[in-house]
């Protein structure tokens, strides 16, 4: 049931906003994989 004055949200600007969400997300959880690595591997 959508209502008829609901105003959409430019496609762009979700995915702007993902991007900012996910960039970080993904560097972060890159590095805590490379420096948790080393305590499974025993090195």
């Amino acid at each position: 049931m959508s209502s008829p004055n609901r105003s959409s949200t430019p496609t762009l600007l979700i995915v702007v906003a993902w991007l900012l969400v996910s960039i970080p997300l993904a560097y972060g959880l890159v590095r805590t994989v490379i420096t948790a690595a080393p305590l499974f591997t025993g090195g």
